[in-house]
């Protein structure tokens, strides 16, 4: 981020975009085919690091909902009869087309979603694989699953997915879904379609029977009319908390399975004995992988009050060495904001924080003419009052809180509606027992932040939402258990 001269200037070292071939239009994915939109609507993607358009792509209404919703009940006779280490085989072959293809779909997902190449590279792609490969292996084991014998699928799932983790959002949902026997209408955000689309043409290239897997590229009212259609036995939702609500209201009093994983005000607790260096990185890690976009993001820091100063002038030297610019060069640690929208969001709620008296710190930092950007931002003396330390930001901004004793610490992390991640840094493992134990967050890291596994279940409390995605217990939210 800084411009200074040094010992080991780094030199650009940009992604080659010719390993990614995007068309100059798709369509929706229904029944194994690429089709028009039945109103013949179509939207433009475009890359937020230069506000070019990438691509223009149809959007789905509630006709289109209605054929792939057909598309997928046609598809579930045939589908859930076949024996589990069938439908394995298929997922196999998903995830190890995925591998072949990821240096293709991490520069894609770069494209389309803002975030560095490094990123989609070395944690996006290979956790999606990673998912195919996990419920792949559970396909032919569901007897053995804890859920009793025989459990049977549900039928057609409507999953609708965020911008932030497109493709990894897909595999969370598409994989146990397929491994369970269930078929698929999945709603990509319409600010980042492209990785669902390419995953459509994965689905053809294995060989997945037509109509297990839909693809429908759209705004919120095709996302409405997927969770209200009554045909849909099972909604998975990503996303706001507010939308979630909505969609729980939906699918009150019918008979719909529903799990929801919606916002987050994670706490990252800093204890006096912590190894700072080590904390740093974590904090670092927590909340400005991915911009900040992160629904499990740190993005309240609890710090000991002993060692406030000290973690501070740490962090802050750390935030200047971060590079912010072209999310296709590898060097590049912050990439763009999602959407123009999005960045309006974080800029407005950045400013009430000051409006409201936290004082605001960014490293000197250069942000590029055009797409859009925001500068990794710290606010010090900030209160549980304060806004920014209530409302998920949902961006590279981090609010810092402090306490004197564990109990204190527990009583600000669990101050929140939200309920979905924290982290523990210290050096005692009886702290960290004790005080995870007490926290009311679905996923506690200890000494690390924001690791994901396919065979770790992920899921909140309170306003994050309800279910699990991931290891196990992601089958139960796909079977009639």
């Amino acid at each position: 981020m800084e411009n200074k001269p040094s010992a080991f200037a780094y030199a650009p070292a940009p992604e080659s975009r010719s390993v990614v071939d995007i068309a100059p239009s798709y369509g929706l994915f229904i029944d194994g085919e690429f089709v028009e939109a039945a109103d013949g609507k179509v939207f433009k993607t475009v890359s937020p690091s230069t506000e070019e358009v990438l691509s223009e792509v149809a959007q789905a209404g509630a006709e289109d909902v209605d054929r792939a919703v057909k598309a997928a009940r046609r598809a579930f006779e045939k589908w859930s009869a076949l024996p589990g280490s069938e439908r394995a085989k298929y997922l196999f072959r998903i995830a190890r087309i995925v591998q072949e293809r990821s240096r293709e779909l991490a520069v894609l997902e770069t494209l389309d979603n803002g975030k560095p190449i490094k990123e989609t590279r070395d944690a996006d792609l290979p956790l999606v694989a990673a998912h195919f490969f996990y419920y792949a292996g559970w396909a032919d084991k569901l007897d053995h699953a804890g859920f009793g014998a025989n459990p049977q699928p549900l039928g057609v799932a409507g999953q609708v997915i965020p911008w932030n983790f497109p493709l990894l959002m897909l595999a969370w949902k598409i994989a146990p879904a397929l491994a369970t026997g269930n078929t698929v209408v999945l709603k990509p955000a319409e600010t980042t379609p492209l990785s669902a689309l390419f995953f459509a043409d994965i689905c053809r290239q294995a060989g997945l029977p037509k109509g297990v897997v839909n693809i429908l590229p759209g705004y919120g009212d095709a996302g409405a009319a997927l969770v209200a259609h009554p045909d849909v036995n099972k909604v998975a939702f990503t996303g706001s908390t507010a939308v979630g609500k909505e969609i729980a209201r939906t699918v009150a009093g019918t008979r719909k399975k529903l799990t929801l994983e919606l916002g987050g005000k994670g706490a990252n607790i800093v204890f006096d004995d912590a190894p700072i260096d080590q904390a740093v990185e974590g904090i670092v890690t927590g909340i400005f992988f991915n911009q900040g976009q992160v629904c499990c993001a740190g993005s309240r820091l609890l710090v000991q009050e002993s060692i406030q100063d000290e973690l501070l002038d740490s962090l802050k030297r750390r935030l200047s060495t971060l590079r912010l610019g072209d999310p296709l060069d590898k060097n590049t640690d912050i990439g763009a904001i999602n959407s123009a929208e999005q960045l309006a969001r974080i800029t407005a709620l950045a400013e009430q924080g000051e409006t409201e008296g936290a004082e605001r710190w960014s490293p000197a930092c250069e942000l590029p003419d055009s797409g859009y950007w925001f500068a990794p931002t710290l606010f010090t003396n900030v209160t549980q009052a304060h806004t920014i330390a209530r409302d998920e930001i949902f961006g590279p901004v981090l609010s810092v809180l402090t306490f004197r004793t564990p109990d204190e610490a527990v009583a600000k992390a669990n101050n929140t509606q939200y309920g979905l991640s924290a982290g523990i840094w210290t050096e005692k493992g009886s702290r960290i027992l004790a005080v995870a134990n007490k926290l009311r967050a679905g996923v506690v890291w200890s000494n690390t932040f924001n690791k994901f596994d396919p065979t770790s279940p992920f899921g909140g409390y309170k306003e994050s939402g309800f279910g699990r995605e991931g290891g196990r217990h992601g089958l139960e939210a796909y079977l009639d258990v």
